[in-house]
Order: structure tokens, then C-alpha cells, then sequence
């Protein structure tokens, strides 16, 4: 049996990927997008297996009335995946109040609030998964990205609950951290703020994000299959992380901080009564 699908943001990256895949092996896809114009080929293609919303996340009411609509159009969704979201590059003091403001409302409250909406459906419905797109910069952080990293750290921390607090209703939870992939998320849609002169040293991300200086070595269609098909693990895998390079450069990151707090034994117990 084929399984039905919600996923914000299908109109490019991996929400995109996802989405045809999903459709090309007959199941069905409740996606959201800004615009319809990059979608309108799988409206055409799939009528009776897509369903096309238009939905920015950071409109909460919208949000809500969305997730309602497509849980009362289908029945059951068996998974959904909150994967709308944005790069913004930028040192702290080269961020503007609106672009700061902006990442917030998208990345981190619209994933919450998409995931907190789908909580009653799933719970009554006796379960279903719910999939994070996160990053390996919500372990990994680097100079420029500190708006994006905080709303990764930011996701991760709330999603890492809401795993334990509905375990027991059969509703699993499971964070992606893919490193660097050919999508438009580097090489299309990320945001960059006002550069300053005096952060010329952090703008590393400025070679990065141009193709012809060498193409992040992610490929998207198989990250996307591996995503699909952590749908069927049993038990949820907790998190994901996507790629080789980002997988050494997290558990180098993780060691470094575990060394850290090991020597701090003497002074934490100091505070203690």
C-alpha cells in the first residue's frame, strides 16, 4: 500500500525531490508552495495523487488551515515533513532586524508550528512520522551562518523532545542533517546580508555558494531516497546525517565538544551543595 504524504516547500531542493519520487512510485503528496509556476508540470502530471497548496509558513492561520484541509481531504497522512527553508549568510552585525526576524518565522516557528498542528491528527489516527529537514549545522557551526545555525540548534532541540513526548502514540520523529548537495538551497535560494569590509575574513561562504569554484559533493536524488525510505524504519531513526564530509566533521565536532566537558568535572561539581 502507497503512502500519503504532507511536505512544505516541494517547489525546489529536496522537498522537490522528495515529492517526485514519491509520485513517480504512486503515492500520494499533499505539497505547499509560494508559487505554482516550478510545480505546475506535477500538477499536470499527477492530478489525482498531487495536491497543490499555496502556503507561506511564516502565516501561521494559513499554516493551520492547510494542515486541517489536507488531513480532512485524505483520511490519513502517514508522514509529514517539514522541510520549507532558507540559507542566510551573514556575520551577526551584517544581518538586518527584518532578515533576522524573517529566518525565525520560517525556519524554527514555521517548522514548529507545522509539526504542533499535526500532532492531534496523528495522535488520532494511532500514529504516523514526522521528519525534520535540519542540517549538519545544527551540530556544526561556522562563521556567516549564525541565524541559520540558530534556528537548526533551535529546531533540533524542540524536535528532540516532541520525539519522547509522542513516542507513546505510535508517532515517530526523525531530523535529516544533510551536508552540502547540488540543490538550489546553495546555488539558487540562499539569502545573503549587507556584507561589511571589516568581516572580509568570514566570507568564506562567498566561494561556496559559486558553482564554478566546485559543486558540493550531495546528490540530491539519493539523499532524498534515503529520506524516503527511513519512513519505513522501525523504530524512527532519531537523526540522519546526509553525506560523508558531513558526517566526519559532526562526530570531529561532537568529540571536541565531549573532551571539553569532560574537563570541566572539578568545577561543575564545585556548585554543587
Amino acid at each position: 500500500m502507497g503512502k500519503t504524504w504532507m511536505i512544505t516547500g516541494v517547489s525546489i531542493g529536496f522537498g522537490r525531490e522528495m515529492t517526485e519520487q514519491l509520485l513517480e512510485r504512486g503515492d500520494v503528496v499533499t505539497g505547499t508552495v509560494r508559487g505554482e509556476n516550478k510545480v505546475r508540470d506535477l500538477i499536470e502530471r499527477y492530478p489525482d495523487t498531487f495536491n497543490c497548496r499555496l502556503l507561506d509558513v511564516t502565516d501561521v492561520p494559513a499554516l493551520q488551515r492547510t494542515v486541517r484541509d489536507a488531513f480532512e481531504r485524505h483520511g490519513r497522512i502517514d508522514v509529514v515533513v517539514s522541510n520549507a527553508g532558507y540559507g542566510l549568510f551573514g556575520c551577526a552585525e551584517e544581518l538586518s532586524d527584518a532578515e533576522i526576524d524573517h529566518i525565525v518565522a520560517t525556519n524554527l516557528v514555521g517548522s514548529i508550528q507545522f509539526i504542533k498542528t499535526s500532532l492531534p491528527y496523528l495522535r488520532a489516527q494511532g500514529g504516523g512520522r514526522i521528519i525534520q529537514m535540519s542540517s549538519y549545522g545544527a551540530q556544526v557551526a561556522f562563521p556567516a551562518n549564525s541565524m541559520y545555525h540558530a534556528t537548526k540548534f533551535g529546531i533540533e532541540g524542540f524536535c528532540e523532545a516532541v520525539a519522547q513526548e509522542v513516542a507513546q502514540f505510535n508517532i515517530g520523529v526523525t531530523m535529516v542533517e544533510p551536508g552540502g548537495a547540488r540543490t538550489e538551497f546553495r546555488y539558487g535560494s540562499a539569502k545573503m546580508a549587507e556584507l561589511m569590509p571589516e568581516y572580509e575574513s568570514c566570507h568564506g561562504f562567498l566561494t561556496m555558494l559559486d558553482a564554478s569554484k566546485g559543486l558540493a559533493p550531495g546528490d540530491p536524488k539519493r539523499m532524498a531516497e534515503r529520506i524516503i525510505a527511513s519512513a519505513d524504519q522501525e523504530p524512527a531513526p532519531l537523526r540522519m546525517v546526509l553525506g560523508s564530509q558531513a558526517l566526519a566533521a559532526t562526530i570531529e565536532r561532537l568529540e571536541d565538544r565531549l573532551a571539553d566537558f569532560k574537563t570541566q568535572t572539578e568545577l561543575a561539581a564545585s556548585t554543587d551543595f
